[in-house]
């Protein structure tokens, strides 16, 4: 019923754009109304013998006239000109006058100029539109259409000069202040255009303080929305909490609490709230249909409604990338061989150097990494080929050493080839080179910052991915899969990748088991994930396998594997042992205990781009990373200051 009212709705408006073109190419009124005598009854179905040609006659000239005498006209400074002149003889053959028949004001559709006029600001030319602001003739609220004219020319700093000024003296504004929301939306669009976050969180802040509910509303909207995009979830709800006390029956608000629900993976929550809003709006006779629509397709999948909902907004490569990911989910694994290593030395080109880790290695050999079990990925003989075909359209190469991000990925989406590539090659979804690949544009497209497109397109990426590598080295193999070849690089960054899409998800077990294959798999760990595994083992009071971790990496100079087992002892009541172990820690890592025992310290100063063990820096991470989990063991800072002393 919804989508059928809303297209009722757009082919009305359809019309009236359309009548507006043929008004603004010749300002002609006689031509006019030939147009609408042809025009108006097939759009608008007045068929006989609904109607009789009389009827249909009076509905097209009353329309017509609406339409025209609303209309403002470029040639006479957007001023209007009656259709008919009130004593002419009326088009529908009556007799009568114009004024007296068909063109009667309180016959006449009631057609705004506020409606013309925006429709017309979408039709006019640049020389019309800058003539029109220099008249003053826009009215002030729709001047919002025009900033996002020039947001969409890429004219952030026009866009700001010309609504900035609306805001200047609404401090105490009570009228109908919801008629300059679109305004600040623009203004804000134009300060993030500009990176001006700073002018922009100010000009927020002092929106939530004027005396217009429906300003502070949106104020508090944009705030929550900027909150979610850089994962503050908390300070968002917050936000968002505010929002909802201003304008209670906004319908923008149900799209932004979908939309930080399912960042958070809450969907069962977000279908709930998708249905109480859905009684909420109809129920105050919000009759905003694509918010309906919205609603009723987050009752079954929010994920889905939030990128059907922004797909208008989209590129057309990100929706094409969604639906090859889609038709790979359901393509039988692939076979992978593993080819013995010689040797665990390193099978990176020379001129590949490796000028760091982004977490030191261990240096000498580690448990499971037995002479004989190392090998390579090797995938079969077609893939290989279809995967050299990849790196011919792929306008990017390997994220340096460990990391994730490339230095410079401003060209992977300038370009769509290797997105037909995998479209014309359903196949390439078979091989963890591409999947990487892949994965890697995912990450550096600028709408990858928002939680949810994340969402959308990463899991089912991850999952597969995953998928391949349980296939070729199952958890019950002794094969491992060093990073030192380069062949395996792509498994283990993806593996990554999938660690840390746990981690966003709040699927702490998951992500233990992941990080448990990165080390079953890559024994050397040039990730450093044993920190972030055994600070998850802290945190679930795993002791035991936070012993049993940290002794497979003796001597270890991450804080969070030294003093990890202090802790870990100290929690199983093996306090003697616990001492010892704290003194090997203090001699590696002496700053550890300072910023972990005082209640407030000062970070330090960040000079390098390096941290060399032992450092300052080093500690202050730690203390910020699992400094709470410390705090909830009783006792054991004040024990770990006394033998610190």
């Amino acid at each position: 019923m919804f989508h059928q009212e809303l297209h009722e709705s757009d082919r009305i408006e359809g019309l009236i754009v359309e009548a507006l073109r043929e008004i603004l190419g010749h300002e002609d009124p006689d031509r006019f109304l030939r147009w609408a005598r042809e025009r108006f009854p097939e759009v608008l179905t007045l068929t006989e013998p609904a109607l009789s040609s009389v009827e249909v006659g009076r509905v097209v000239i009353m329309l017509a006239a609406a339409i025209w005498n609303a209309t403002p006209l470029p040639s006479r400074d957007f001023g209007a000109l009656p259709l008919l002149a009130p004593d002419t003889s009326c088009p529908c053959d009556s007799g009568q006058s114009f004024d007296s028949c068909c063109g009667r004001t309180d016959e006449l559709p009631d057609l705004s100029r506020d409606v013309l006029w925006e429709l017309l600001l979408d039709e006019l030319n640049e020389r019309d539109l800058l003539r029109a602001l220099h008249l003053a003739v826009i009215p002030d609220h729709l001047l919002a259409k025009v900033a996002d004219r020039w947001l969409d020319l890429d004219r952030p700093g026009r866009a700001i000069a010309l609504v900035e000024p609306l805001f200047a003296n609404l401090d105490e504004a009570t009228g109908d202040s919801a008629r300059f929301v679109p305004a600040l939306e623009s203004l804000c669009d134009a300060y993030d255009r500009l990176d001006h976050w700073k002018k922009k969180r100010t000009f927020l802040a002092r929106m939530t303080g004027i005396g217009a509910r429906a300003l502070r509303g949106a104020a508090w909207r944009r705030l929550s929305a900027d909150h979610m995009d850089a994962g503050a979830f908390d300070v968002a709800h917050e936000a968002f909490i505010e929002a909802l006390r201003q304008t209670p029956d906004d319908p923008a608000l149900a799209f932004l609490e979908i939309a930080l629900l399912t960042a958070q993976y809450r969907d069962d929550e977000a279908r709930r709230r998708a249905q109480v809003w859905r009684h909420r709006l109809i129920r105050a006779g919000r009759d905003d249909l694509g918010t309906l629509a919205f609603l009723e397709l987050a009752l079954d999948d929010p994920q889905e409604a939030l990128v059907a909902s922004q797909a208008p907004a989209l590129d057309s490569t990100v929706l094409d990338l969604r639906e090859w990911l889609d038709q790979i989910a359901g393509r039988p694994l692939p076979h992978y061989r593993l080819a013995a290593l010689a040797s665990n030395r390193t099978e990176v080109p020379a001129n590949q150097l490796e000028l760091f880790e982004a977490r030191e290695t261990p240096s000498r050999p580690l448990d499971g990494e037995i002479r004989g079990t190392a090998a390579r990925l090797r995938p079969g003989r077609t893939l290989r080929r279809l995967e050299e075909a990849w790196h011919r359209v792929f306008p990017a190469v390997k994220p340096f050493s460990t990391q994730l991000a490339l230095i410079e990925d401003d060209s992977i989406w300038a370009t769509r080839d290797w997105v037909d590539f995998l479209l014309r090659h359903p196949e390439a979804g078979d091989s963890l080179d591409v999947l990487d690949d892949v994965a890697t544009a995912i990450l550096s497209h600028p709408e990858s910052v928002v939680p949810w497109f994340r969402r959308a397109l990463l899991p089912p990426l991850l999952a597969r991915a995953q998928a391949i590598i349980e296939q070729a080295v199952p958890g019950a193999s002794r094969r491992t899969i060093p990073w030192t070849s380069e062949r395996n690089r792509p498994a283990l960054r993806l593996l990554f990748r999938l660690y840390l899409q746990q981690v966003e998800a709040g699927e702490r077990n998951r992500a233990a088991a992941t990080l448990e294959d990165l080390l079953r798999l890559n024994p050397r760990d040039n990730h450093g994930v044993r920190a972030d595994l055994m600070n998850l083992y802290l945190r679930d009071r795993q002791d035991r396998k936070a012993l049993a971790l940290a002794r497979r990496f003796p001597d270890d100079r991450l804080a969070d594997l030294a003093y990890g087992e202090v802790l870990a002892l100290y929690r199983l009541g093996e306090a003697e042992r616990a001492a010892q172990v704290l003194d090997q820690a203090v001699g590696r890592l002496p700053s550890i205990p300072a910023y972990l025992t005082r209640q407030r310290i000062k970070p330090p100063n960040h000079a390098h781009w390096s941290m060399p063990p032992g450092g300052d820096d080093q500690a202050w991470l730690y203390r910020e990373a699992m400094r709470d989990v410390w705090v909830a063991e009783p006792g054991v800072l004040a024990w770990l200051k006394r033998m610190t002393a």
